[in-house]
């Protein structure tokens, strides 16, 4: 998967050099893959990016200015929603990447996974009802290991009763010998 960032290389606007410089400078210090697309010198990039950006994401004249971000052909945001996704550490997720092992965006991924709450995953016990079920579960758990307990208990105690009851028996035989 190759990203896709459409800049203008001979924009005027100090902004948009700025913004595009940035998206670029984050992208190769991740070491992400990515193709630059000229929209200034390439009529074809232009409209390429101008009838791929979603109607809802293009600003009110119609015309979404550079950079713009795509993985191949899925749309994946402008500079404002980088720049979003790069304060969230969720740039591989904004990018449909995945993140590479080690990096905050997969350790906070990977905590989530594995949060256990009750005995059950984080995501389980957000569904409906799945906290309580687990938490009854829980409660009879313990309840019928409690009452094994008490069981290997009542054993013992008998055992010992017998073992005593026995000693007695024999010591009385040895006293009467």
């Amino acid at each position: 998967m190759v990203i896709k960032v459409f800049l203008a290389t001979s924009s005027g606007s100090t902004a948009i050099k700025k913004k595009q410089q940035d998206v670029v400078a984050f992208l190769e210090a991740l070491k992400v893959e990515y193709a630059q697309l000229d929209i200034a010198c390439n009529e074809q990039n232009r409209m390429w990016m101008r009838q791929n950006v979603p109607e809802e994401k293009k600003p009110s004249n119609g015309i979404p200015l550079p950079p713009q971000i795509f993985n191949e052909e899925s749309y994946c945001g402008d500079y404002e929603t980088f720049f979003d996704a790069k304060e969230d550490n969720a740039v591989y997720s904004f990018l449909g990447l995945a993140a590479p092992p080690g990096s905050k965006e997969a350790m906070k991924a990977d905590e989530e996974q594995h949060i256990v709450e009750n005995g059950t995953y984080a995501d389980e016990s957000n569904e409906e009802g799945a906290g309580d079920d687990s938490i009854g579960h829980a409660e009879e758990d313990g309840e019928q290991e409690e009452e094994e307990l008490r069981q290997l208990e009542d054993e013992e105690e008998a055992d010992v009763e017998e073992e005593g009851e026995e000693f007695l028996e024999e010591t009385r035989e040895e006293v009467a010998e």
